[in-house]
């Protein structure tokens, strides 16, 4: 419990200093997922666009509905998250614009090593989804508003059902704690690929399902509209997306590999 106060108390203290920066010219405040920043990409990608632009960028990690929601309020210049039908929202709305792809991996189901819900052994994502509803193994959830989250509710709504309440850990937690309370606990979890590798010599879970189309996991970016907040940034906004889908971003992305595996794809050929 201490644990869980601490992070909450670190998110809520690193969203107030994002905030309260001054909207200088240079500098950038930008809200993500997680799992970019779980993955380790952006100590990849940020030094190099910081030194080129001599910026400082500011991020917060938290949730893609949290991640939006900061967006939303001007509260960041730049959103850089994974749930395509929240972001058309946003986008629709007017609080976001200049949306592009910049990267994909996909959504793994991990487990137990000794699978005691016998996922691997299926071809089918709706049945391994049965399998996990009803089963006695526990399954820890995001539950924050996530992207992942997201992706997780759409997978129960697809089989039309609710998961067993008893083994199910609804935990509010980002992906990397995540992962360390479904290890502790022997429990599945849905996990986008590139924290799962990067959290692979740290935890015990196994990878139980995999590779079907509907877990493609696909990330986009968008600058906050000056229209509907004249404070932002929008220049350096632009600056860091077309520096992200540009060739030397793109090509960052690709080379970022942890344990010889790439954690992410960039959508540039």
């Amino acid at each position: 419990m201490n644990r869980i106060k601490h992070i909450l108390c670190f998110c809520t203290l690193s969203l107030l200093s994002l905030t309260s920066i001054s909207h200088a010219d240079n500098v950038l405040r930008m809200s993500t997922t997680t799992s970019t920043d779980n993955s380790g990409l952006l100590n990849q990608l940020h030094p190099v666009f910081e030194n080129q632009f001599n910026i400082k960028l500011f991020v917060i990690a938290v949730g893609t509905g949290k991640a939006l929601k900061l967006g939303e309020n001007g509260d960041v210049d730049v959103v850089f998250v994974h749930a395509p039908a929240a972001e058309l929202a946003f986008v629709d709305k007017g609080y976001g614009i200049d949306r592009t792809a910049v990267m994909h991996n996909d959504f793994v189901i991990v487990g137990p090593a000794a699978d005691p819900a016998l996922i691997k052994s299926r071809q089918n994502l709706n049945e391994v989804m049965n399998i996990l509803g009803q089963a006695t193994t526990p399954f820890v959830s995001r539950g924050d508003d996530s992207g992942t989250h997201k992706k997780e509710k759409s997978l129960w709504k697809a089989v039309g059902i609710q998961p067993a309440a008893d083994n199910y850990f609804s935990v509010g937690q980002g992906m990397g704690a995540v992962l360390k309370i479904a290890d502790e606990k022997q429990a599945y979890t849905l996990t986008d690929r590139g924290t799962y590798i990067s959290m692979q010599d740290k935890i015990q879970l196994d990878i139980v399902f995999e590779g079907d189309p509907a877990l493609f996991n696909p990330y986009h970016i968008m600058a906050v509209n000056p229209e509907k907040h004249m404070h932002v940034n929008y220049g350096l906004a632009k600056k860091y997306i077309d520096f992200v889908t540009g060739q030397q971003g793109q090509q960052l992305i690709a080379d970022y590999k942890l344990h010889g595996q790439p954690l992410f794809y960039p959508y540039a050929p």
